[in-house]
């Protein structure tokens, strides 16, 4: 049995409708319908390890050190088809609301235009207020999972 230093518990007061509502989606997909579980890794850094060249008095050896910088960082921003288990990906530079957004419009537009979307995510700012986005995207539904329940999501998992 799970305890509580192993389990976090949500205190979601919506818990049971909110999990009730993504599990029904993946266990359940209407027909002409798509599910997707997004998520984004924010940070992913690209490290560069220093290296030189030393003179052994006969020949030059190049070496690497243990040490590195950082040379850049991305976010991926991911989208699990939970039916056929395709996963479509894009790196940004930065994880704003118009980067998630301009990633859902490609997942959006990779869909057969009659198909009725359903996006599972967790309750992170950049996922919320899109309702101008919505409104534009009437075949597209987000779906969001319950406070500390990212194990709902399966592109997390």
């Amino acid at each position: 049995m799970p305890t509580a230093a192993t389990w976090r518990v949500s205190k979601d007061s919506e818990f049971a409708q909110k999990a009730a509502d993504v599990v029904g989606l993946y266990l359940s997909p209407r027909a002409n319908t798509v599910v997707f579980s997004v998520d984004e890794k924010p940070s992913i850094q690209a490290l560069e390890h220093t290296c030189g060249f030393a003179n052994s008095g006969e020949s030059v050896v190049r070496g690497q050190s243990s040490t590195y910088k950082r040379a850049r960082v991305a976010n991926l921003f991911a989208a699990l088809n939970v039916i056929t288990g395709h996963v479509q990906g894009e790196t940004t530079q930065t994880k704003t609301r118009v980067d998630f957004l301009a990633f859902m419009d490609k997942v959006v537009v990779s869909q057969p235009a009659d198909s009725l979307i359903h996006v599972v995510m967790d309750n992170l700012s950049t996922h919320k207020h899109c309702d101008d986005w919505l409104a534009a995207h009437p075949n597209v539904k987000f779906h969001f999972t319950p406070t500390s329940a990212s194990w709902l999501s399966q592109v997390e998992i």
